[in-house]
């Protein structure tokens, strides 16, 4: 069963449009991993630093071998540096 993964990330003020920008450079990376069908950048509106990627999978499975990559391995520590706040992560499936 297909899965989508919605990751909420704050960012401290100076480091938002840096992560904007980053996001660009690693779009196609994440979203050509085996089993991602497609990943979203959504910005909550009136928000200066608060981002949701929206990412669609075949399966955990495919999430989760994602997560074990050195291409995750390389984007995650970069924007967790930039963080105001822990970020928020949720695995949902459509009814």
């Amino acid at each position: 069963m297909s899965i989508t993964r919605i990751v909420k990330m704050s960012f401290k003020p100076e480091h938002a449009a840096a992560f904007e920008a980053y996001f660009l450079t690693i779009k196609s990376k994440v979203a050509g991993q085996p089993g991602c069908r497609g990943v979203k950048l959504l910005k909550e509106k009136g928000e200066t630093g608060v981002f949701f990627t929206y990412s669609q999978w075949d399966s955990e499975v495919d999430l989760n071998n994602y997560r074990h990559t050195e291409t995750f391995g390389q984007i995650w520590p970069t924007v967790k540096n930039w963080f105001a706040d822990k970020a928020g992560a949720w695995t949902v499936e459509e009814m």
